[in-house]
């Protein structure tokens, strides 16, 4: 179990599957009835393949509203996936048992906390198998004999403070009330659960652990703090010496990724930054286990390494992505490259193996996450969850390169409309991703904040781009737009748009931008500073005043360190200068901005400043902002998701496609498609 993403040059062109005969484009309601596949396990001997489905309720069929579920589903062989429990049983955490009989989660049924649960393999009821009172378990591992099962575990219950609370005692000191995890170990193997399991020491915030294969040492996961900051900037691995308590502490200096303890337990694969100022972990690192010494096999290297897996082999797999496309590597256990495989038009996102089979889950441009498993043959797929985009008609998806006016080369993910590119150009909504620490593939792009086959259908083209600051490129690239906010990074989506209206694609009076967290930020200054530039946006948990961010956001170590470089009070008229609401007095762009009321990484009032700012300082401007109750840095809620692919086209329909800036605002609320399930 795992612990617990203008000068034109040749682009490679990946058609999706699109059926001869297609009747019908994607819809925001299509989008809201999207599976794909979630957590994988797969059994020791490498038959059967247990992996959660993630689906929302179709709120577009009257289901009623709720955030994401996922059904465990059993694969024993191609396309003869199953449902293995009832719907309503929203699972995570699975696993098989070390002798294979069973498949482990995490479950909470009606009234208890979250623990550890099994079914059998060959069929029968699902039970508890482990528990701490009054707890909730995050994660979980067996020992390797299946005797004992560890768990990770929620704090323990404060009594005192829950009656001051029934009291009406309920405030809250910021970032001083939040407790540490908890490592408990129970027997098993009997049919009656263990009601008194031990309590392990460990240091700090632990958030993941696995148990070697001896049985002897945990590989742990802490931070200082339950803090993001510290999650995202202070994250350490630490071997643990389940017998002594004795700590081996892996001193990497930067961010932490996946973990991985090879089959004899003589070290990890870890993938890592390479220093306390690489804006992602992307390298992929061997690690002495004796010593804690590791070695990085990809520095440099103008890739992302993203995930990895031991084969029982001794070998190393590991999925790495090389700018909009992705290969599978294997290594050796000194770390020399074995073999690198092309998937043929795949983006592989994840690993697990099973008695040396290699289970990957993988999207392409015509399917987003299902599950194949590699062998010499190839990659062979396993499921189909959405059997209906087969009669999706869907805009031709391809990778497209320019150069920048500096001459840096930049790549992202063009999506064409369906049926082609009409003379003088599409309508184009630039998607624009955040982090900027991340990167588009040339694989599935269609979500609720991710306009894609929607868009295609609706006769727009759309451009990922993975401007300056993305993975994928390798950590150079990722740093160039360290201490310096806006410039290169924004002037990339410039460019952008100038290479695709050279090529024929773009309309030049119709490009508009879209995205969410730092790609927000883009649209917000694209918005104002660069209005003259694009047509309409829809702006997303956004950044607008780069000043109050430091001050109202949970990450201002990570920020400082991996984007800034500097304080804002180094230099408060610069800090000003890269904030959109400086500029508010250019922004001629109609803007949509939307927010969840209740987001700790960007406060909501990022979206108010800038909507306050243009409301004052260009009052003629068509603008909206609108709030989503109890949504976060993202919409979890299926209604909210649904709503606001909604909203966003509707915006783009108004004022991108018509190439009116003047429009008329559309109604408050968006014409929802909602039917019933009767």
């Amino acid at each position: 179990m795992k612990m617990l993403r203008p000068a034109l040059l040749a682009s490679a062109l990946v058609l999706p599957f699109a059926p001869a005969m297609a009747q019908e484009v994607m819809t925001p309601e299509d989008v809201a009835r999207i599976e794909n596949t979630g957590t994988v396990a797969v059994s020791k001997d490498g038959t059967q393949i247990a992996y959660t489905r993630v689906h929302y309720p179709d709120v577009t069929m009257g289901e009623d509203d709720g955030g994401g579920m996922q059904q465990l589903f059993v694969a024993d062989g191609p396309m003869q996936a199953r449902a293995f429990l009832p719907e309503d049983m929203s699972v995570s955490g699975i696993d098989y048992s070390p002798d294979g009989s069973m498949i482990t989660f995490l479950y909470s049924a009606s009234g208890d906390d979250r623990g550890v649960w099994g079914i059998p393999t060959n069929g029968g009821s699902h039970r508890k198998l482990a528990g701490v009172e009054d707890a909730r378990v995050s994660s979980y591992a067996f020992s390797p004999n299946g005797d004992m099962i560890y768990m990770l575990v929620s704090a323990a219950p404060d009594e005192t403070r829950d009656d001051e609370r029934a009291a009406g005692f309920d405030a809250v000191v910021y970032e001083e009330e939040a407790r540490l995890n908890r490592l408990f170990v129970a027997t098993a193997g009997t049919d009656d659960i263990d009601a008194e399991p031990r309590e392990v020491t460990v240091p700090g915030y632990v958030d993941s652990f696995q148990i070697a294969p001896n049985g002897q040492w945990a590989l742990i996961t802490s931070a200082p703090t339950p803090l993001v900051d510290d999650s995202y900037t202070s994250k350490r691995a630490h071997i643990l010496d389940l017998a002594t308590g004795s700590l081996l502490a892996i001193e990497t200096p930067g961010k932490l990724g996946d973990l991985e303890i090879s089959p004899d337990g003589s070290q990890l694969s870890m993938i890592a930054a390479v220093d306390e100022n690489d804006p992602a972990d992307t390298t992929l690192h061997l690690v002495d286990t004796a010593t804690g010494a590791y070695r990085a096999l990809n520095a440099g290297a103008p890739e992302a390494a993203v995930d990895a897996e031991w084969m029982s082999d001794g070998r190393l797999a590991v999925v790495v992505h090389v700018g909009a496309q992705s290969v599978l590597r294997f290594y050796s256990d000194d770390g020399d490259m074995l073999r690198e495989i092309d998937p043929d038009g795949l983006i592989l996102t994840s690993l697990e193996q099973g008695g040396n089979r290699l289970t990957v889950e993988a999207n392409a441009p015509s399917h987003p996450n299902e599950l194949f498993l590699y062998s010499s043959n190839g990659f062979e797929r396993w499921t189909d969850h959405n059997p209906w985009l087969a009669n999706i008609a869907m805009g031709t998806q391809r990778t497209f390169t320019f150069t920048a006016r500096d001459g840096q080369e930049i790549e992202g993910v063009l999506t064409e409309p369906v049926g082609g590119i009409p003379a003088g150009g599409a309508p184009l909504i630039m998607d624009v991703h955040g982090g900027p620490e991340a990167h588009d593939s040339n694989g599935w792009t269609t979500n609720y904040s991710g306009p894609g086959q929607v868009a295609a259908g609706q006769g727009y083209a759309v451009f990922q781009p993975n401007y300056r600051g993305s993975t994928g490129y390798g950590t150079s690239f990722s740093k160039q737009h360290q201490g310096n906010y806006t410039d290169p990074e924004f002037v990339d989506l410039v460019d952008a748009k100038y290479a695709l209206v050279e090529a024929g694609i773009a309309d030049p009076d119709r490009v508009g931008i879209t995205g969410g967290s730092y790609g927000g930020y883009a649209t917000g200054w694209s918005s104002t500073y660069y209005s003259e530039e694009f047509a309409a946006g829809v702006m997303f948990v956004g950044i607008s005043n780069q000043i109050s961010k430091v001050g109202t956001g949970d990450i201002p170590m990570e920020m400082y360190l991996v984007h800034a470089l500097e304080w804002p009070w180094e230099n408060w008229q610069r800090w000003l200068e890269i904030s959109p609401i400086y500029y508010a007095d250019r922004a001629d762009t109609p803007l949509l901005i939307m927010h969840g009321d209740s987001d700790p990484r960007v406060s909501p009032t990022q979206s108010t400043e800038l909507y306050r700012n243009i409301r004052i300082r260009r009052p003629d401007t068509p603008l909206r902002l609108v709030f989503y109750p109890g949504e976060g840095h993202g919409n979890a809620r299926a209604a909210s998701r649904y709503d606001y692919n909604v909203r966003m086209m509707e915006w783009f329909d108004t004022y991108l496609m018509t190439g009116d800036r003047d429009a008329a605002l559309p109604a408050p609320r968006p014409a929802l498609n909602l039917g019933s399930e009767d």
